[in-house]
């Protein structure tokens, strides 16, 4: 069957390395990939459903696409797939809320896509919407599944592991994505040397819903919790996963992103001081440092155990970039508890960091917690957080004028230093001769509140 498809992927990086998942199987099958919906025979919408705002984005992206079907002929439909996380979530409550739908598909559907599509276009076609979700997410993409890369020709990202283990009492990933899984080593290995050696990448992306987890799901006889490289004898880690990868040949980054507090080592650490190919960059989401606040967050981790891994950080590898993420909000934040915060991030000086407002979640612990904070709250102290944050960046920024450092070009006069992931933190403005794709020396000349000047 020769269809043309439209595909809108919304979230995160791992939503979108599923979208390239469907694009492979998709032009494996014969069918024309499309960025005009006008000219689509069938449209996906690879739906987020993290947060309020992620779900929101999802349904007005679904109510664009039933728009543009209202519009067409009778004689040449568009039928539309909703995929991804939105159903994977709510899909009991698919077909009644979403009527202009006439398929959906959850996360683990990705290999049945042009199956879909072929019963969508089948003479035999029920009125009634289909429905491809499984209750328990198992799937798991190889280097063998076929992908058609969305990121630029010079960047990929590789989805290690899928699910999470954790219970956050902010986060609904467990219950959309399932149980953690982790690929094999070589087969991750497999991939990244194609990636650098065949198809010229100079960064790959690690990304998994915690990526310092990976393994350990296949580990036996260690206690569930605050497991760490120390426990590795039990099998691989990502310790084991950085060394395999830092034996590639080649002139690339490795950016490890989404690390969680509880499962960082001393051998850890090491491998990020010391490897060739992994940058000197540490993504590692903190939410909160009171006490009180991140055991309500189920945490797994207290205020003096993040402060002492990040001394150890600091010490151990030299001239990291760390960037975190915080929730301002959660059920129960006092006034003291968001002072205490804003004292660790001056304290902390975190070169990247992010603040987002706390979503109440549906069949989450926070969500059913005492003590709900309200919207003008959360807005007042998402604001506050903000501008010492951004008065941080700045002096941050301030203080590598004159420094020579290593950028990747991305676009004629745009390119990224080590210590930032592409479309999450600044950019660095060069001369617009320098090739894009390759990595290039520079002196910074100026600054601004996130990004950088050079020369």
């Amino acid at each position: 069957m020769s269809k043309i498809v439209g595909i809108v992927s919304l979230g995160c990086a791992k939503n979108q390395s599923d979208t390239e998942v469907l694009c492979g199987y998709l032009t494996e099958a014969g069918m024309t990939l499309t960025g005009d919906v006008t000219e689509a025979d069938v449209v996906i919408v690879n739906t987020c459903s993290f947060i309020l705002d992620a779900r929101t984005e999802s349904l007005d992206a679904i109510e664009q696409m039933a728009e543009e079907a209202r519009r067409r002929p009778a004689d040449k439909p568009l039928k539309i797939i909703v995929a991804g996380c939105l159903p994977q979530r709510y899909r009991e409550k698919m077909l009644a809320e979403l009527p202009q739908a006439d398929a959906f598909m959850g996360i683990d559907e990705l290999p049945e896509v042009v199956g879909i599509i072929e019963k969508l276009f089948g003479k035999t076609r029920s009125r009634k919407p289909l429905m491809a979700i499984r209750k328990k997410p198992q799937w798991l993409a190889c280097a063998e599944t076929p992908r058609a890369r969305l990121t630029l020709p010079h960047i990929a990202n590789v989805k290690i592991a899928e699910g999470c283990n954790h219970g956050c009492a902010f986060c609904a990933i467990p219950m959309i994505r399932g149980r953690f899984r982790s690929r094999p080593v070589a087969d991750i290995v497999a991939e990244v040397k194609t990636l650098v050696q065949k198809n010229g990448v100079k960064e790959i992306n690690l990304i998994a819903q915690d990526t310092t987890y990976y393994g350990m799901d296949t580990w036996a006889g260690t206690r569930v919790g605050r497991r760490t490289e120390a426990d590795s004898k039990h099998g691989d880690s990502l310790v084991t996963l950085l060394k395999a990868l830092d034996k590639i040949k080649g002139d690339f980054w490795i950016r490890v992103q989404y690390t969680h507090p509880a499962h960082w080592s001393d051998e850890l650490i090491e491998v990020f001081a010391k490897s060739k190919h992994v940058a000197k960059y540490v993504d590692i989401p903190l939410q909160h440092i009171s006490d009180k606040m991140l055991a309500s967050m189920s945490r797994e981790t207290d205020g003096a155990f993040v402060r002492r891994l990040l001394e150890k950080i600091r010490r151990g590898v030299k001239d990291v970039a760390i960037r975190t993420s915080l929730i301002v909000g959660f059920p129960g934040e006092t006034d003291e508890d968001f002072k205490e915060l804003l004292a660790f991030v001056k304290d902390v000086n975190f070169e990247r960091a992010g603040v987002f407002k706390y979503s109440k979640e549906d069949g989450t612990k926070g969500a059913t917690m005492p003590h709900q904070c309200s919207m003008a709250m959360k807005e007042r102290r998402y604001k506050t957080a903000m501008e010492v944050l951004k008065k941080l960046s700045k002096e941050q920024q301030r203080s590598r004028v004159g420094q020579k450092i290593r950028v990747l070009v991305d676009a004629p006069g745009i390119a990224r230093s080590e210590g930032d992931a592409f479309e999450v933190d600044g950019i660095v403005h060069v001369p617009r001769h320098l090739p894009v794709g390759e990595f290039a020396e520079v002196v910074v000349s100026g600054f601004s509140a996130y990004d950088l000047i050079a020369k």
